[in-house]
Protein backbone atom coordinates (compact mmCIF):
# COMPACT_ATOMS: atom_id res chain seq x y z
CA UNK A 1 0.00 0.00 0.00
CA UNK A 2 2.24 2.38 0.61
CA UNK A 3 4.59 1.68 -2.93
CA UNK A 4 1.14 3.13 -4.61
CA UNK A 5 0.58 5.87 -1.98
CA UNK A 6 4.14 7.00 -2.89
CA UNK A 7 3.51 6.51 -6.93
CA UNK A 8 0.40 8.23 -6.27
CA UNK A 9 1.37 11.32 -4.42
CA UNK A 10 4.64 11.64 -7.21
CA UNK A 11 2.28 11.83 -10.11
CA UNK A 12 0.07 14.40 -8.84
CA UNK A 13 2.73 16.18 -7.51
CA UNK A 14 4.33 16.10 -11.16
CA UNK A 15 0.61 17.23 -12.49
CA UNK A 16 -0.01 19.85 -10.82
CA UNK A 17 3.29 21.47 -11.19
CA UNK A 18 2.92 20.09 -15.42
CA UNK A 19 6.13 18.74 -15.40
CA UNK A 20 6.91 16.60 -19.11
CA UNK A 21 8.52 13.86 -17.44
CA UNK A 22 9.58 12.25 -14.39
CA UNK A 23 12.55 10.23 -14.31
CA UNK A 24 13.32 7.37 -11.91
CA UNK A 25 17.49 6.89 -11.92
CA UNK A 26 19.61 4.93 -9.76
CA UNK A 27 22.38 6.66 -7.83
CA UNK A 28 25.54 5.54 -5.65
CA UNK A 29 23.03 4.17 -2.95
CA UNK A 30 19.50 5.45 -3.63
CA UNK A 31 17.01 5.86 -5.99
CA UNK A 32 16.44 9.60 -7.26
CA UNK A 33 13.20 10.71 -8.44
CA UNK A 34 13.51 13.87 -10.62
CA UNK A 35 10.44 16.29 -12.73
CA UNK A 36 11.44 17.97 -16.12
CA UNK A 37 9.85 21.31 -15.97
CA UNK A 38 9.84 24.08 -18.14
CA UNK A 39 13.20 25.68 -17.21
CA UNK A 40 14.89 22.87 -15.00
CA UNK A 41 15.12 18.93 -13.95
CA UNK A 42 13.91 19.19 -10.60
CA UNK A 43 15.04 16.79 -7.90
CA UNK A 44 11.84 15.81 -6.19
CA UNK A 45 12.77 12.60 -3.78
CA UNK A 46 15.06 10.11 -3.12
CA UNK A 47 14.24 6.82 -2.15
CA UNK A 48 16.15 3.37 -1.47
CA UNK A 49 17.27 1.13 -3.90
CA UNK A 50 14.89 -1.12 -3.24
CA UNK A 51 12.16 0.68 -2.54
CA UNK A 52 12.65 2.37 -5.97
CA UNK A 53 13.01 -1.14 -7.52
CA UNK A 54 9.10 -1.76 -6.29
CA UNK A 55 8.12 0.97 -7.34
CA UNK A 56 9.16 0.68 -10.54
CA UNK A 57 7.80 -2.75 -10.83
CA UNK A 58 4.35 -1.24 -9.64
CA UNK A 59 4.43 0.93 -12.13
CA UNK A 60 5.79 -1.57 -15.65
CA UNK A 61 3.19 -3.81 -13.97
CA UNK A 62 0.63 -1.50 -14.13
CA UNK A 63 1.65 -0.37 -17.59
CA UNK A 64 1.62 -3.91 -18.68
CA UNK A 65 5.42 -4.29 -19.13
CA UNK A 66 7.37 -7.28 -17.94
CA UNK A 67 8.19 -7.01 -14.28
CA UNK A 68 10.88 -9.88 -14.71
CA UNK A 69 13.01 -8.46 -17.47
CA UNK A 70 15.28 -5.42 -16.23
CA UNK A 71 18.17 -5.19 -18.76
CA UNK A 72 16.37 -4.81 -22.10
CA UNK A 73 14.66 -1.38 -22.46
CA UNK A 74 10.79 -1.56 -22.31
CA UNK A 75 7.78 0.34 -23.45
CA UNK A 76 4.41 0.99 -21.74
CA UNK A 77 1.34 2.91 -21.01
CA UNK A 78 -1.66 3.60 -18.54
CA UNK A 79 -4.08 6.34 -18.20
CA UNK A 80 -4.32 8.22 -14.89
CA UNK A 81 -6.95 9.69 -13.32
CA UNK A 82 -6.98 12.92 -11.23
CA UNK A 83 -9.50 15.36 -10.39
CA UNK A 84 -12.00 13.54 -13.05
CA UNK A 85 -9.59 13.71 -15.63
CA UNK A 86 -7.35 11.59 -17.66
CA UNK A 87 -4.07 11.81 -18.21
CA UNK A 88 -1.88 9.34 -20.31
CA UNK A 89 1.68 8.08 -19.08
CA UNK A 90 3.50 6.48 -21.17
CA UNK A 91 6.57 4.68 -19.40
CA UNK A 92 9.95 3.66 -20.64
CA UNK A 93 12.49 1.79 -18.85
CA UNK A 94 15.97 0.79 -19.76
CA UNK A 95 19.34 -1.33 -17.48
CA UNK A 96 22.54 -0.17 -17.08
CA UNK A 97 25.43 -1.96 -17.26
CA UNK A 98 25.47 -2.77 -13.84
CA UNK A 99 21.73 -4.47 -14.25
CA UNK A 100 20.54 -1.23 -12.33
CA UNK A 101 17.55 -0.24 -13.74
CA UNK A 102 15.74 3.57 -14.87
CA UNK A 103 12.34 4.16 -15.69
CA UNK A 104 10.84 7.81 -17.34
CA UNK A 105 6.66 8.65 -17.29
CA UNK A 106 6.02 11.16 -20.09
CA UNK A 107 2.84 12.71 -18.41
CA UNK A 108 0.58 13.71 -21.75
CA UNK A 109 -1.75 16.73 -20.86
CA UNK A 110 -4.78 17.68 -23.12
CA UNK A 111 -4.40 20.89 -25.28
CA UNK A 112 -3.54 23.30 -22.32
CA UNK A 113 -4.73 27.12 -22.76
CA UNK A 114 -1.04 28.53 -23.18
CA UNK A 115 0.57 31.77 -22.12
CA UNK A 116 1.75 34.03 -24.81
CA UNK A 117 3.57 37.00 -24.07
CA UNK A 118 2.50 38.37 -27.20
CA UNK A 119 -0.75 37.31 -28.77
CA UNK A 120 -0.20 38.71 -31.77
CA UNK A 121 2.53 35.97 -32.66
CA UNK A 122 0.05 33.22 -32.29
CA UNK A 123 -2.57 35.48 -34.36
CA UNK A 124 0.34 35.79 -36.80
CA UNK A 125 0.97 31.99 -37.38
CA UNK A 126 -2.70 31.27 -37.24
CA UNK A 127 -3.39 33.93 -40.59
CA UNK A 128 -0.29 32.10 -42.25
CA UNK A 129 -1.20 28.35 -41.23
CA UNK A 130 -4.64 30.03 -43.92
CA UNK A 131 -2.18 29.92 -46.32
CA UNK A 132 -1.18 26.21 -46.25
CA UNK A 133 2.70 24.81 -46.49
CA UNK A 134 5.07 23.79 -44.14
CA UNK A 135 5.11 25.94 -41.33
CA UNK A 136 8.33 24.45 -38.95
CA UNK A 137 8.87 25.15 -35.09
CA UNK A 138 11.99 25.04 -33.20
CA UNK A 139 13.36 24.97 -29.83
CA UNK A 140 14.47 22.88 -27.16
CA UNK A 141 12.17 20.31 -25.07
CA UNK A 142 10.10 21.56 -22.86
CA UNK A 143 9.44 24.99 -25.08
CA UNK A 144 5.84 24.03 -25.83
CA UNK A 145 6.01 23.59 -29.52
CA UNK A 146 3.21 20.72 -29.73
CA UNK A 147 0.94 22.64 -27.65
CA UNK A 148 1.86 25.52 -30.15
CA UNK A 149 0.93 23.12 -32.96
CA UNK A 150 -2.18 21.43 -31.79
CA UNK A 151 -3.65 25.12 -30.82
CA UNK A 152 -3.02 26.15 -34.50
CA UNK A 153 -4.39 22.88 -35.74
CA UNK A 154 -7.29 22.95 -33.93
CA UNK A 155 -8.50 26.22 -34.54
CA UNK A 156 -7.55 26.54 -38.25
CA UNK A 157 -8.37 22.99 -38.58
CA UNK A 158 -12.34 22.97 -37.81
CA UNK A 159 -14.10 20.27 -39.51
CA UNK A 160 -11.26 19.33 -41.43
CA UNK A 161 -9.12 15.90 -40.91
CA UNK A 162 -6.12 16.64 -38.91
CA UNK A 163 -3.62 13.50 -38.26
CA UNK A 164 -0.42 13.70 -36.38
CA UNK A 165 2.50 11.07 -36.64
CA UNK A 166 4.28 11.58 -33.00
CA UNK A 167 7.15 9.70 -31.36
CA UNK A 168 5.87 9.42 -28.41
CA UNK A 169 2.10 11.43 -28.59
CA UNK A 170 2.11 13.88 -26.07
CA UNK A 171 -0.80 15.39 -26.00
CA UNK A 172 -4.67 13.33 -26.34
CA UNK A 173 -7.07 14.97 -28.61
CA UNK A 174 -9.71 13.20 -29.20
CA UNK A 175 -10.77 15.08 -32.87
CA UNK A 176 -7.62 14.16 -34.19
CA UNK A 177 -6.31 11.26 -36.21
CA UNK A 178 -3.35 10.62 -33.91
CA UNK A 179 -0.45 7.88 -34.47
CA UNK A 180 2.36 6.91 -32.80
CA UNK A 181 6.11 5.27 -33.53
CA UNK A 182 6.44 1.96 -32.99
CA UNK A 183 9.83 0.60 -34.14
CA UNK A 184 9.30 -2.94 -32.53
CA UNK A 185 6.11 -3.63 -34.43
CA UNK A 186 8.14 -1.61 -37.26
CA UNK A 187 5.70 1.15 -37.43
CA UNK A 188 8.24 3.88 -37.94
CA UNK A 189 8.04 7.79 -38.71
CA UNK A 190 8.32 6.91 -42.78
CA UNK A 191 5.79 3.96 -42.81
CA UNK A 192 3.44 6.33 -41.08
CA UNK A 193 3.93 9.56 -43.24
CA UNK A 194 3.55 7.55 -46.46
CA UNK A 195 -0.15 5.87 -44.99
CA UNK A 196 -0.99 10.07 -44.25
CA UNK A 197 -0.69 10.60 -47.26
CA UNK A 198 -2.76 7.94 -48.35
CA UNK A 199 -5.52 9.11 -45.71
CA UNK A 200 -5.78 12.40 -47.75
CA UNK A 201 -5.23 14.86 -44.61
CA UNK A 202 -6.02 18.23 -44.58
CA UNK A 203 -3.64 19.14 -42.08
CA UNK A 204 -0.71 17.07 -41.12
CA UNK A 205 1.32 16.82 -37.88
CA UNK A 206 4.54 15.55 -37.63
CA UNK A 207 6.21 15.19 -33.80
CA UNK A 208 9.88 15.63 -35.59
CA UNK A 209 11.68 15.80 -38.26
CA UNK A 210 14.63 14.02 -37.77
CA UNK A 211 16.17 12.68 -41.31
CA UNK A 212 16.48 12.89 -44.40
CA UNK A 213 13.65 10.49 -45.17
CA UNK A 214 11.25 12.39 -43.00
CA UNK A 215 12.30 16.07 -44.23
CA UNK A 216 11.66 14.67 -47.96
CA UNK A 217 8.00 13.24 -46.82
CA UNK A 218 6.83 16.41 -45.05
CA UNK A 219 8.36 18.76 -47.98
CA UNK A 220 6.64 16.51 -50.69
CA UNK A 221 3.11 16.58 -48.62
CA UNK A 222 3.87 20.35 -47.81
CA UNK A 223 4.20 21.11 -52.16
CA UNK A 224 1.03 19.10 -52.69
CA UNK A 225 -0.87 21.13 -51.02
CA UNK A 226 -0.98 19.73 -47.41
CA UNK A 227 -0.62 22.33 -44.37
CA UNK A 228 1.91 20.68 -42.36
CA UNK A 229 3.07 21.64 -39.00
CA UNK A 230 6.43 20.00 -37.74
CA UNK A 231 9.19 20.29 -35.19
CA UNK A 232 12.51 20.31 -35.83
CA UNK A 233 16.07 20.60 -33.60
CA UNK A 234 17.89 24.18 -34.58
CA UNK A 235 19.45 26.44 -32.47
CA UNK A 236 17.20 29.60 -33.35
CA UNK A 237 14.77 30.73 -36.00
CA UNK A 238 16.55 30.90 -39.34
CA UNK A 239 19.31 28.57 -38.50
CA UNK A 240 16.22 26.07 -39.00
CA UNK A 241 16.29 26.95 -42.77
CA UNK A 242 19.48 25.69 -42.28
CA UNK A 243 19.05 22.79 -40.50
CA UNK A 244 16.34 21.82 -43.58
CA UNK A 245 19.18 22.45 -45.92
CA UNK A 246 21.38 20.43 -44.21
CA UNK A 247 18.59 17.34 -44.60
CA UNK A 248 18.92 17.59 -48.43
CA UNK A 249 15.89 19.97 -49.11
CA UNK A 250 17.24 22.43 -51.72
CA UNK A 251 16.72 25.84 -51.45
CA UNK A 252 13.89 25.97 -54.34
CA UNK A 253 11.86 23.24 -52.61
CA UNK A 254 12.03 25.50 -49.52
CA UNK A 255 11.62 28.46 -51.37
CA UNK A 256 8.16 26.92 -52.34
CA UNK A 257 6.39 25.08 -49.56
CA UNK A 258 7.77 27.01 -46.45
CA UNK A 259 5.47 29.30 -45.07
CA UNK A 260 6.87 29.90 -42.05
CA UNK A 261 9.59 29.00 -39.67
CA UNK A 262 9.25 29.92 -35.72
CA UNK A 263 11.57 29.58 -32.51
CA UNK A 264 10.21 29.27 -29.07
CA UNK A 265 10.48 28.78 -25.81
CA UNK A 266 8.56 29.23 -22.41
CA UNK A 267 9.82 31.31 -20.08
CA UNK A 268 9.33 31.19 -16.46
CA UNK A 269 7.26 33.82 -14.60
CA UNK A 270 5.47 34.79 -11.09
CA UNK A 271 2.45 33.62 -12.77
CA UNK A 272 3.60 31.07 -14.75
CA UNK A 273 5.28 29.68 -17.99
CA UNK A 274 4.28 31.96 -20.69
CA UNK A 275 5.74 31.57 -24.53
CA UNK A 276 7.94 33.80 -26.52
CA UNK A 277 8.46 33.51 -30.35
CA UNK A 278 10.71 34.51 -32.33
CA UNK A 279 8.68 33.99 -36.22
CA UNK A 280 9.92 34.80 -39.57
CA UNK A 281 8.00 34.69 -42.73
CA UNK A 282 7.15 36.75 -46.30
CA UNK A 283 9.93 38.55 -47.46
CA UNK A 284 12.32 38.01 -44.98
CA UNK A 285 11.72 34.61 -44.98
CA UNK A 286 12.66 34.43 -48.69
CA UNK A 287 15.50 36.41 -48.62
CA UNK A 288 16.77 34.57 -45.52
CA UNK A 289 16.24 31.51 -47.66
CA UNK A 290 18.43 32.91 -50.71
CA UNK A 291 21.58 33.61 -48.25
CA UNK A 292 24.30 31.29 -48.22
CA UNK A 293 25.09 32.63 -44.11
CA UNK A 294 21.94 33.15 -42.47
CA UNK A 295 21.66 35.23 -39.56
CA UNK A 296 19.98 33.67 -36.08
CA UNK A 297 16.92 35.43 -35.16
CA UNK A 298 14.28 38.11 -36.15
CA UNK A 299 13.05 40.60 -33.00
CA UNK A 300 13.87 38.37 -30.19
CA UNK A 301 15.87 40.42 -28.38
CA UNK A 302 13.67 43.17 -29.07
CA UNK A 303 10.55 41.60 -27.67
CA UNK A 304 13.12 40.07 -24.57
CA UNK A 305 14.05 43.86 -23.87
CA UNK A 306 10.32 44.78 -24.03
CA UNK A 307 9.10 41.87 -21.58
CA UNK A 308 11.84 42.78 -19.37
CA UNK A 309 11.24 46.29 -19.31
CA UNK A 310 7.47 45.83 -18.51
CA UNK A 311 8.75 43.45 -15.55
CA UNK A 312 7.42 40.54 -17.19
CA UNK A 313 10.80 38.38 -16.70
CA UNK A 314 13.71 39.11 -14.55
CA UNK A 315 16.99 40.48 -15.19
CA UNK A 316 18.06 36.58 -14.65
CA UNK A 317 15.46 35.28 -16.92
CA UNK A 318 16.39 37.88 -19.53
CA UNK A 319 20.29 36.97 -19.11
CA UNK A 320 19.30 32.94 -19.18
CA UNK A 321 17.07 33.47 -22.29
CA UNK A 322 19.29 36.28 -24.37
CA UNK A 323 20.75 33.88 -27.11
CA UNK A 324 17.86 32.11 -27.48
Amino acid sequence: MRIKEVVNSLIESAIDLHASDVFFVVGVDEMIVNFRLVDELKKQATLSINEGRELINFLKFGAQMDIAEHRRPQVGAQVYVYHNQNYFLRLSSLGDFTNNESLVIRIIYQIADSNYFFEEQINQLQQLAYQRGLIITSGPTGSGKTTTMYKLAKTVGHNQMVMTIEDPVEIHEATFLQTQVNLEADITYLSLLEAALRHRPDILIIGEIRNAATARLAVDAALSGHLVFATVHAKSTLQTISRLESLHINLNELSNCLTAVCYQRLLPTIKGPSCLMDIASGEILQSQINLKKRSNFINWSKHLAKLKERGEISAQVYQQFEKG
